[in-house]
């Protein structure tokens, strides 16, 4: 599959809700996507079956504050010059390319380095969405190893990172991220083909294609861009479950870099009733309550958008005043077992409220 110009928009689209407020907002990364788009001609996408079981696969993306990437811009040549290294550490050349993360700017990453090195992208991701730490990757929680793992930044610095503990793993590379200015790239859990095609979250890159296409194509039509989302989102059957839990305005909001996160939350409050929501977040949106109500809760997906326009709107820019609706989807069934929720679930994040799926939470409350 090719992937065009129009397709790269609608990727950008699609993964920015498929970040959760994380992942970094996907404007820079589009522009740098297209560039690279009129340097290359397009990319190609391929599916897991394509891929050998010998191939060497090489996920990539951003570590840091997503506050800190809006001022502090890419120059487009760190995910090469860690792919590069990899390649020097593991004496073969990388066969293709994935995002770490569906989610926001790191859904793209990829393609950059895609078009650098001739290679395709792979159709799949490590992550089903975004989440703040390196370590709550499938990878790791299906026992793979992070490293080598190789860190850039923008002023040319380098470090490989060598661990037997992926806990150990996202210490160093997210201090060498603060060390580094508050965001870096990084290149991760190189993986076989064979191991790819065991534990990655399949079919995530054109899902994202798929549900930003819906909602151009409702906006082009004049139909509605949340209901477009909707069914776009549940007929990908990777998410089942996608709706609107809340509509209104953003009365308050704290938020803060912390130790090489954006952490906070936000109140929004209804336009026509008295009634609240309130979000917490570390990069990502973690948990929303309405009026004191749990509605969705980590791993499933949580992403504030634009009442007008149906763009997602990441962490970092949220802001006091803004018109926005909360939509919750559910979260892909590879994050939702046992194991996985021991890595991505409530408890990771401090929560003493076990998990419930978001579909169960809402159709209590409807009832």
């Amino acid at each position: 599959m090719r992937i065009e110009r129009t397709a790269l928009a609608d990727l950008a689209w699609g993964a920015a809700f498929l970040g959760s407020g994380g992942g970094g907002d996907p404007y820079y990364s589009l522009l740098l996507a297209e560039a690279a788009f009129e340097r290359s001609g397009g990319f190609e996408l391929i599916g897991l079956d394509e891929i050998a079981d010998d191939a060497l696969v090489a996920p990539c993306g951003w570590i840091g504050a997503p506050t800190v990437s809006v001022e502090k811009l890419p120059n487009g040549n760190e995910a090469v010059s860690g792919l590069r290294r990899l390649e020097a550490i593991m004496g073969r050349r990388i066969d293709a390319v994935l995002p770490i993360e569906i989610g926001g700017g790191n859904g793209l990453a990829p393609f950059l380095a895609a078009a650098e090195l001739g290679v395709p992208v792979l159709d799949c991701d490590g992550m089903g969405r975004a989440f703040p730490e390196s370590q709550m990757a499938i990878f790791n929680i299906r026992g793979l190893s992070a490293c080598p793992s190789i860190v850039t930044d923008a002023s040319g610095a380098l470090a490989v990172i060598e661990t037997t503990d992926n806990d150990a793993h996202e210490r160093i590379a997210r201090g060498l991220s603060v060390s580094m200015g508050g965001i870096a790239h990084m290149v991760e859990y190189p993986l076989s083909g064979a191991q790819a095609k065991a534990t990655a979250i399949p079919g995530s890159v054109s899902t994202a294609c798929a549900i930003g296409a819906a909602v151009r194509r409702a906006r082009a039509d004049g139909r509605s861009s949340f209901a477009a989302l909707e069914r776009a989102v549940e007929a990908t059957g990777l998410y089942p479950y996608c709706r609107t839990l809340f509509d209104g305005k953003i009365v308050d909001l704290e938020r803060e870099t912390r130790g090489g996160f954006s952490v906070g939350r936000v109140i929004i409050e209804g336009l026509r009733s008295s009634s609240r929501m309130m979000i917490e977040f570390q990069n990502e949106n973690l948990a929303a309550w309405g009026d004191g109500v749990l509605r969705a809760i980590v791993p499933d997906l949580i992403t504030i958008m634009d009442s007008e326009t149906a763009d997602a709107i990441t962490t970092e820019r949220l802001k006091y005043g803004q018109r926005v609706r909360v939509v919750a989807a559910a979260a892909p069934a590879q994050l939702r077992d046992a194991t996985a929720l021991s890595f991505v679930g409530p408890a990771a994040f401090g929560y003493d409220t076990p998990f419930v799926p978001v579909e169960r939470l809402n159709a209590e409350i409807a009832a």
